[in-house]
């Protein structure tokens, strides 16, 4: 099979199982993902056979969240997908206050390597792919940067459009503004057009009456 169609194969399979995620475990609870990456984990932890249930494998996903009730609440949640298995699971879950760094790695090159520190919690995880956790991190650094006030985390080795002007959302900024200067300078074109046509008929207003003098006195004199 060809890379790109096994890309996009795997692009699909992924955004279906978001939106998945999305109905399953959010919606229920009057909460709205915002965004979500999978990932699997960089170093393997040693997790007792009981604590995962004896279900084999699974996929996992990072999920950023918010509550629709104010005020806003924002959390980032563990979900994972037991093999043979249709439906997902929330597994652990932070509010995103306790989220204390965001580590990119390379800020030099994409890269899917990326590792996020809590309060009480560290993990180093690996992407599906270097676009889908450069869009998570757009989105979760926009995220930070909307509902929390006092104590932000820390974003470090990350590329700087991730943080700036080459971000999804910025783009979508300058689009709208690209947008509204468009249609501001077709506004005064037009009113130039419409100023320029009405000194036209001004002056063909100012002609015609001339002429209708000038006729006039013409009139007159032959009449003597």
């Amino acid at each position: 099979m060809p890379e790109n169609t096994l890309c996009a194969l795997l692009c699909c399979s992924t955004m279906s199982a978001k939106s998945a995620i999305s109905k399953e475990i959010f919606a229920p609870l009057d909460e709205r993902m915002l965004g979500a990456v999978q990932v699997k984990r960089r170093t393997k932890k040693k997790i007792p056979f009981l604590a995962t249930g004896g279900q084999g494998e699974y996929l996992t996903y990072i999920c950023l969240s918010v509550t629709n009730k104010k005020p806003t609440q924002a959390s980032i949640t563990k979900v994972k997908q037991f093999e043979g298995s249709t439906s997902f699971v929330r597994r652990s879950q932070w509010m995103l206050e306790q989220l204390r760094q965001v580590n990119g790695i390379d800020p030099n090159r994409d890269s899917a390597e990326f590792d996020l520190l809590f309060e009480n919690a560290f993990d180093q995880w690996v992407a599906s792919t270097a676009s889908e956790k450069c869009t998570f991190f757009q989105i979760l650094h926009h995220t930070c940067q909307r509902y929390l006030t006092d104590r932000k985390p820390e974003f470090i080795n990350c590329q700087s459009k991730i943080m700036g002007g080459n971000s999804i959302l910025h783009s979508a900024a300058d689009s709208v503004t690209s947008a509204v200067q468009k249609a501001s300078q077709a506004l005064n074109e037009r009113g130039e057009r419409l100023g320029r046509a009405e000194e036209k008929t001004e002056d063909m207003k100012n002609s015609a009456q001339q002429f209708a003098e000038t006729a006039h006195k013409l009139a007159m004199k032959h009449k003597c």
